[in-house]
């Protein structure tokens, strides 16, 4: 998605113009993103029917009350129908692969394989009908059913902690996209102390309802620490191919312009590495209460595989990203860290480095099995 140049808030594709309030110096935001001193309240946003990595992640918070003042589960849309439209064009540029430009031949070399793939199986991807595609609006409504799912499976109640998010993605910086979770969002953020006991935002998929409610709220940027996973590290130079970011580019852009405290874990290099393997699944998950079985089930038949172009679990594991947000709240030192510039991205969904931007927190480095024996000892706990 681009943006048009000429825009008051717009430069090139790129929010630059949004003001910072005064008091936000950078000694504000190194205390802002300092680790939560004492049981943080978080409210978690998250495309749960996606594939696999949320439910693991969300079913990880509600066994961890000891750590996490879990207050609510947001769902947001999600679609891979953008993701179709780029491989469709990558498959007409094969032809004449010679006439590429140096960012159709990177698409090109991105999606190769997988359409290779793809071919070998006589599928044609401008026809295939998988769940996927869905529009947004229907992944959200899936992603809620499937947070029911997992707090039904770990016999907690929902009532009131469960909420639709945005049916749809911005379509201009300045129409955010009223929800249930965003006006939840804003009356938690605004229910606390701010200051002094800020809000966490776990954000496990593109950042709408996020977006939306700082457009709606930009008191929220002194009240919030938003706590978000995707793409590669900020000084990377590489296109972020990252679900989180691209989806709703839009409200990536508003998200990094609005001020708001960010910790920003990389999915690439960093995150990647929380990868599960079936045997460990067999071993630590499978018979751990009605959960554990679940998520085996969701590891032996994941909604992403045909996408992916993976058709055998021989030898293969999957990243479950998104547990690397709760890890940094619950163990900072398991997601080793660092303030940075935030950086800015445009239309191409390339990092550019601006010096006057607000700090924000980076990960670096992850600490895999300690993350993942966590997970295993609560899973032990979990009802039958």
């Amino acid at each position: 998605m681009g943006l048009k140049c000429g825009n008051r808030h717009t430069r090139c594709g790129t929010l630059h113009h949004m003001p910072t309030a005064a008091h936000r110096t950078d000694a504000w935001y190194a205390r802002r993103l300092s680790p939560p001193a004492a049981v943080p309240r978080i409210v978690i946003d998250t495309d749960t029917a996606n594939e696999i990595d949320d439910q693991f992640a969300l079913a990880w918070a509600l066994l961890s009350p000891q750590q996490l003042q879990l207050l609510a589960v947001y769902a947001t849309p999600f679609s891979f129908e953008y993701r179709r439209q780029e491989m469709v064009r990558a498959r007409r540029l094969r032809d004449r692969p010679e006439a590429c430009s140096p960012q159709e031949a990177e698409l090109l070399r991105h999606y190769a394989a997988r359409l290779a793939y793809y071919d070998s199986r006589g599928w044609d991807i401008e026809r295939v009908d998988w769940p996927v595609f869905d529009p947004p609006a229907v992944g959200m409504e899936r992603s809620h059913q499937e947070i029911l799912t997992v707090f039904d499976k770990l016999r907690r109640s929902s009532a009131g902690r469960v909420w639709r998010g945005s049916a749809g993605y911005l379509q201009a910086p300045d129409q955010p996209l009223r929800s249930e979770a965003v006006d939840h969002l804003i009356a938690s953020a605004r229910d606390g102390a701010g200051q002094d006991d800020p809000l966490y935002v776990v954000a496990m998929g593109c950042v709408t309802n996020v977006a939306s409610a700082l457009l709606l709220a930009p008191d929220l940027a002194d009240r919030i620490v938003v706590v978000w996973t995707s793409g590669y590290p900020s000084s990377a130079s590489h296109v972020n191919h990252s679900f989180n970011l691209e989806q709703d580019l839009l409200a990536t852009q508003v998200l990094l312009d609005s001020g708001v405290p960010l910790v920003y874990l990389p999915g690439f290099q960093v995150g990647a590495q929380l990868r599960l393997s079936l045997p460990e699944v067999e071993r630590f998950v499978q018979g751990r209460g009605a959960i554990g079985d679940y998520l085996h089930h969701l590891f032996t038949h994941n909604p992403l595989w045909d996408l992916a172009g993976i058709h055998s679990l021989y030898a293969h594991s999957w990243v479950i990203w998104d547990v690397i947000t709760l890890a940094w709240l619950m163990r900072p030192d398991w997601v080793p860290s660092e303030l940075v510039r935030t950086p800015t991205i445009g239309a191409d969904r390339v990092w550019r480095p601006a010096a006057n931007r607000p700090l924000m927190r980076e990960g670096h480095a992850v600490a895999r099995d300690a993350i993942f024996a966590d997970l295993f000892r609560k899973l032990e706990h979990a009802p039958a």
